[in-house]
């Protein structure tokens, strides 16, 4: 059996997140759909992990086995024949057995995307999250610097987690937290890294971090926030449509 890993981008606007639910679209069963066309058998194709409905991705990372023979550039144009245009693959390669795009990841980045003028070209709107009032960036750029580290994010996780997800350890760690201002498109962007994310948990900081920004909390309440492991102490939950996972890294695993 080949292992194959792929990196795959798509809109996740139609979308009823990754994982593969009973009902409604999701991005892993679209494309077990697909490779079940493409070999004759059914494949599971496991993510680097679950995105949420309307979440989107340039650089998501999976893998499954076939005992297809396939060559991996006839895998890529083969399968974005047989997806929706919302689902692209960027690539394919064979990667040793060991390799599981969950398991091993190292670090993901995500990045949130809030348009701050008047009015919101339709051509945007997918992409990003509208917010046509003042924000003080610099406040929102203090409080993003207090969530790098290694800290307990109970207090933004989602609430009504399942038990088996409330169970497990709220501990993360952050390499980078930062706001980035591009003003040619009066675009603010949240950029973070870590070494995984809980369910909401971006989407949670981006809410308290706009509330920073209107002056509703001060960038100082953060570490408060974090010890405080309460998730009615951080701000709102933002938007999905703003949020893209962008990139995942992972460490050689026997040469792959």
């Amino acid at each position: 059996m080949r292992n194959i890993r792929l990196i795959i981008a798509y809109d996740g606007t139609d979308f009823h997140g990754w994982q593969r639910q009973p009902e409604g679209p999701t991005v892993q069963g679209c494309l077990e759909g697909a490779l079940h066309k493409l070999t004759g058998v059914p494949a599971q194709v496991c993510g680097s992990g679950r995105t949420d409905a309307g979440v989107h991705a340039t650089h998501q990372a999976a893998n499954f086995q076939t005992a297809s023979t396939i060559p991996c550039a006839n895998f890529v144009k083969a399968l974005n024949n047989l997806l929706p245009p919302t689902v692209r693959i960027q690539s394919a390669d064979d990667v040793p057995a060991a390799f599981h795009a969950r398991f091993n990841v190292l670090r993901k980045t995500y990045r949130y995307r809030i348009l701050t003028t008047p009015v919101c070209s339709p051509l945007l709107w997918r992409f990003v999250y509208h917010y046509p009032y003042y924000l003080d960036r610099r406040r929102m750029a203090l409080a993003a610097g207090f969530l790098a580290g290694e800290h307990d994010f109970t207090s933004f996780a989602a609430l009504g987690e399942d038990k088996d997800e409330s169970q497990k350890s709220c501990i993360r760690r952050i390499f980078q937290s930062r706001i980035l201002w591009r003003p040619r498109a009066s675009m603010l962007v949240y950029e973070i890294t870590g070494s995984g994310f809980l369910r909401f948990m971006v989407r949670n900081i981006v809410g308290t971090l706009l509330e920073a920004g209107a002056g509703k909390l001060a960038p100082e309440d953060i570490p408060e926030i974090l010890a405080a492991r309460d998730r009615t102490r951080a701000g709102p939950t933002a938007p999905a449509q703003g949020l893209c996972l962008v990139n995942v890294e992972y460490a050689a695993i026997g040469g792959g």
